[in-house]
């Protein structure tokens, strides 16, 4: 009899794990369909483009994957974010020419931050960027990242069709 008292237990504390792990990506997922709804227009990057956004070189990671090319607009960086105006809209070069857009990053020089409820990663300086002291959060709302909805890389995103500067 103990040892399916013991299975039970196992079983139902297996069950409380899965179930704590999916309302925790559920609720990483929420931000993102957030993020999509309030930032769709950047499917075509002619949009960023003509709300100030300039391009700035792709970004790949030393351990593989990438960010992306940044269109950044400086104007909106800051002491707040919101989440209809990211500072930078991330898109992948395609083999074609064209960008697909996979992210957004908000960019703020005032902190902690966060945005709706999620904290903003704080960089000191000095920093790769040459940039002050800021806090950033990339939300991969377009494009699945395995190493999460709020990492740096992607290895999902490639700058092998970036057209070289």
């Amino acid at each position: 009899m103990k040892p399916i008292f013991w299975a039970r237990k196992l079983a139902l504390l297996s069950l409380l794990a899965v179930g704590s792990a999916f309302a925790a990506d559920r609720a990483h997922n929420i931000l993102a369909e957030h993020v999509r709804a309030a930032n769709d227009r950047f499917k075509d990057v002619s949009v960023a483009l003509s709300e100030g956004y300039a391009p700035i070189p792709c970004a790949s990671g030393i351990d593989g994957g990438a960010m992306g090319i940044h269109y950044v607009n400086a104007k909106l960086i800051g002491d707040a974010v919101d989440i209809k105006q990211p500072q930078a809209v991330m898109y992948e070069p395609m083999p074609d020419g064209k960008m697909e857009l996979v992210a957004v990053e908000y960019i703020t020089s005032k902190g902690p931050a966060a945005l709706e409820g999620q904290l903003l990663n704080f960089n000191s300086a000095p920093n790769r960027y040459g940039l002050g002291p800021f806090y950033e959060l990339h939300v991969w709302a377009w494009r699945a990242n395995p190493h999460g909805t709020y990492a740096d890389m992607n290895p999902m995103v490639t700058c092998d069709h970036a057209p070289m500067k």
